[in-house]
């Protein structure tokens, strides 16, 4: 059974930063992509970044700057490292696995979710 959970999130003021982590377990990790998505209230689910079993990242292009995706294949885990965080990040963050495609953007480009953590940001 293939399980992914995350952590880190928490409520911070504008300008601050986060580290959200996902630890993946029951498909061997090292050959999967992964991707960050989030969903803010009344809003579609979006794509945040991704990143190739290889290490090549790719990112939502409005958000590429302050946040980078990285992942330690020795401790089935993917990180989100996100800075300078604004109150528009306000969101859950969804970790997400399980894709055929290199690059996938979608969320139809991904067979696992994990339960998401919420990152919420004041002004």
């Amino acid at each position: 059974q293939v399980r992914l959970v995350e952590s880190g999130g928490g409520s911070v003021q504008a300008g601050a930063s986060l580290r959200l982590s996902c630890v993946a377990s029951g498909r061997i990790f090292s050959r999967d992509t992964m991707g960050w998505f989030r969903q803010a209230p009344g809003k579609e689910r979006e794509f945040v970044a991704t990143i190739h079993w290889s290490g090549v990242t790719y990112y939502n292009k409005s958000i590429e700057t302050r946040f980078t995706i990285s992942r330690d294949n020795a401790k089935n885990t993917v990180y989100l490292q996100m800075n300078n965080l604004k109150p528009e990040d306000t969101a859950v963050y969804y970790c997400a696995g399980n894709s055929p495609v290199t690059f996938g953007t979608t969320v139809n480009d991904y067979g696992d979710w994990g339960q998401g953590t919420q990152v919420t940001v004041s002004s």
